[in-house]
């Protein structure tokens, strides 16, 4: 790619980003953006297809890499010896919530685009994709629990759901709110110590 390129694809990017942010990635006008770049559509088609897959080149790394290091946490986790997961319960989640919150406030344009302005495309789903791997990892350790002899009481799913978002989107909220890194460090691992300790607690652990 030439220079030339690089320095339109840039245009585009930015304009994209402020377009998208005001508006949402529905209400968003491809015209608006193509116009504040001081490109021609012609020129854009030359680099996207549409609208959307101009989003997902702003904000596609983004949302794999917190989804691809989160499921790697969870399998991680899942495939421990079975005796070794009580232990471990909470840690290694912790471990990478603190990467995926330093990951999260060095692209914070990416991830306030993802969480709210991304209606009408796969990125809305983020938080619920999360969640889904979230709650059939704890299916699973139900079973762990129980192979290892521990008695665990019914839990009904529209609980485990709620907790689950809850946890995931008590996350996010500090990256949304730009509060400084340092506390959100801080209010992570007190997250983390009441949602590892509400989980024991209904679990009978």
């Amino acid at each position: 790619m030439s220079e030339s390129e690089k320095s339109t694809l840039d245009l585009l990017h930015r304009a994209a980003k402020v377009e998208f942010m005001e508006k949402g990635f529905q209400t968003a006008s491809l015209r608006n953006i193509v116009k504040t770049a001081g490109v021609t559509t012609g020129a854009f088609y030359g680099y996207y297809d549409s609208k959307e897959e101009l989003f997902s080149a702003l904000v596609g790394k983004a949302y794999e890499y917190v989804m691809s290091r989160y499921r790697q946490a969870h399998e991680y986790f899942e495939n421990l010896p079975a005796e070794k997961q009580p232990e471990q319960m909470g840690k290694l989640s912790a471990k990478c919530m603190n990467e995926l919150l330093a990951y999260s406030y060095e692209h914070a344009d990416e991830f306030y685009l993802i969480l709210k302005c991304s209606e009408g495309t796969k990125y809305a789903g983020m938080i619920d994709d999360m969640v889904e791997l979230e709650v059939e990892s704890t299916h699973k350790y139900y079973k762990v629990l129980e192979q290892l002899g521990a008695y665990v009481p019914k839990i009904d799913e529209r609980l485990e759901h709620i907790m689950a978002t809850g946890m995931i989107g008590a996350f996010f909220e500090m990256v949304l709110h730009k509060m400084p890194f340092e506390d959100a460090k801080v209010f992570l691992q007190q997250l983390n110590d009441f949602y590892t300790a509400g989980w024991m607690k209904i679990m009978g652990q």
